[in-house]
């Protein structure tokens, strides 16, 4: 991989931003890292620097001193005690690692239910920044962070940041197509924080359990079959077939009814999604609706959405973002995901008193 690079940070004459951090001996620091699903980060080790590369324009030397770093790469002096995050999928990986100290700054709160993070954000903890592209430089600057974890998107709205010095940290998570993928970047944030270890160790029992479970919905002899969303504004936004969402279905033991290689999604008119999924046995819905949703909330938002054999057969699976911590915390929990689909799919393959945490057929 060519070592160009992208320095968001202050630069020394070297190119190295002068990213501050304890000099104290920490455990867990430079403990080893192993990426075995995410596409986002790579990791290279040696004695006294790991060497983080973020696709393909990004690269950070992460050291525990003051050490020489290869041309191209971004110095940062870890275990780092200050930053900020933008997103909730960030913000879950901090959760997780029970790191809250070291975030001292989010872009808002909506969807969040953490009692913990929002005490930090009553109190001052934690400041507010605004949202992508609204920043408010000064609260970004009170916060002192050492690093910024950002999410790169088509909106952007970085330009004001990245003139107050700071490292900026691509987190890519957003990306991964496998629900392991996007787990395994609690990695990537254990390797900034000094917590290495214990980001392996929530990992590794991630992946045994979503791989057992998977294992056991792949032998099954027959496989429902299932849709995505709802319209808005006019238009169904389908996911891809080759989306995280489409993944963790396939993964569950069903099929999705689009199977194309989009990545993302597409926005479809009510007549292309019905003739792709009127017969589909289940019908997936994530969203923020006040109060109870129904069926008949269901069909009030679109009359024809009665049409569907899954309205017919009442076999809507609903997730509430109100009432759920679905943003919050499933990108580190694709393993609960994924059993709470498997107890609607094949409910003979989970305890029978399961408790779903975020999925449920709507009643």
């Amino acid at each position: 991989m060519a070592l160009t690079a992208l320095f968001f940070g202050c630069s020394s004459k070297s190119g190295q931003s002068q990213t501050g951090g304890s000099q104290e001996a920490v455990a867990d620091s430079l403990t080893g890292v192993t990426v075995k699903y995410a596409t986002g980060f790579s990791v290279r080790d040696s004695a006294d620097i790991r060497l983080v590369d973020v696709g393909d324009k990004y690269h950070f030397a992460l050291v525990k001193g003051d050490v020489v770093v290869p041309e191209g790469y971004t110095k940062v002096v870890v275990p780092i005690e200050r930053t900020i995050c933008m997103t909730a999928l960030q913000l879950s990986n901090f959760t997780v690692l029970d790191a809250h100290d070291v975030v001292r700054g989010i872009t808002g709160t909506k969807n969040l239910f953490n009692e913990d993070i929002l005490a930090r954000v009553k109190d001052g903890r934690m400041v507010k920044i605004g949202m992508e592209g609204n920043f408010d430089t000064e609260l970004v600057m009170a916060a002192n962070p050492q690093v910024i974890f950002i999410s790169p998107s088509k909106r952007g709205g970085y330009d004001a940041i990245k003139e107050t010095g700071i490292t900026l940290v691509p987190h890519l998570g957003y990306k991964e197509l496998d629900p392991l993928g996007q787990a395994e970047w609690v990695k990537f944030v254990g390797m900034f924080i000094g917590k290495e270890r214990e980001a392996n160790e929530v990992f590794d029992g991630i992946e045994q359990r979503y791989n057992e479970l998977k294992a056991k919905a792949a032998a099954v002899a027959a496989r429902p079959t299932v849709l995505s969303g709802e319209m808005h504004y006019g238009n169904w936004h389908a996911v891809g077939g080759r989306n995280y969402l489409a993944q963790i279905f396939r993964d569950a033991g069903a099929d999705y009814v689009i199977d194309d290689e989009e990545t993302s999604g597409e926005d479809l008119e009510f007549e292309k999604m019905y003739a792709l999924a009127a017969n589909a046995d289940y019908w997936r819905i994530l969203n923020s609706y006040p109060g109870e949703f129904s069926y008949e909330a269901l069909k009030a938002s679109e009359p024809r959405n009665e049409l569907f054999k899954a309205f017919k057969e009442r076999k809507v699976i609903y997730c509430n973002m109100k009432q759920q911590a679905y943003y919050e915390m499933a990108p580190v929990e694709p393993d609960v995901l994924l059993k709470d689909f498997v107890a609607i799919f094949h409910p003979e393959l989970v305890e029978p008193d399961y408790q779903p945490k975020y999925y449920r057929l709507l009643k």
